[in-house]
């Protein structure tokens, strides 16, 4: 079982009983503004989105995290590594991404899971390089990505959706864990 431990977070896989906590998180509109479409989930298409993820831990050695407040147990969203495919312009590549609960905001939890998450990439996954893709104007995403010394590689268009998108990069050979 893959856990990271932080100063102040686990990253761990996902628990029977993250499902409340997370559809909590999904139902929140906004935590889901910046998200596809902006359309809040519910408990089952929560429960879809987790058990999708779970499956790409199995397939491809990697997915998104849970992650929980150390000091508290308390699940406070996610933080992990996905393939992209709804945009296949971008692959093969690897995407980091998070989504927390809107009480966890501007309080370094997403940078310091997602640092965790790319020194894992790097040393436990051998990934040479990560992107991650955000809508222009969500800057709090981007000040993550600009923390972790990522860099905007290209604009282009959600294929479903038909908003813009912004794919940042980070060579891993550079990143310094």
């Amino acid at each position: 079982m893959i856990e990271i431990r932080t100063p102040r977070l686990i990253l761990r896989r996902w628990h029977d009983d993250d499902l409340v906590p997370m559809a909590d998180i999904n139902a929140d509109p906004r935590v889901m503004h910046w998200i596809r479409d902006g359309s809040v989930r519910d408990l089952e298409g929560t429960a879809d989105d987790i058990e999708r993820w779970e499956e790409e831990w199995d397939e491809e050695g990697f997915g998104l995290f849970a992650v929980e407040l150390l000091a508290s147990g308390e699940l406070i969203g996610f933080v992990g590594l996905s393939v992209p495919e709804f945009l296949p312009e971008v692959l093969p590549a690897v995407e980091i991404g998070w989504r927390l609960g809107q009480q966890y905001w501007g309080q370094g939890y997403a940078s310091e899971a997602a640092q965790a998450t790319l020194e894992f990439a790097l040393q436990d996954r051998g990934l040479d390089r990560v992107i991650s893709i955000t809508q222009p104007g969500n800057e709090a995403s981007q000040n993550v990505m600009r923390k972790l010394g990522m860099e905007p590689e290209r604009e282009t268009t959600h294929p479903v959706y038909g908003h813009a998108l912004t794919v940042y990069a980070i060579d891993l050979t550079e990143f310094a864990a």
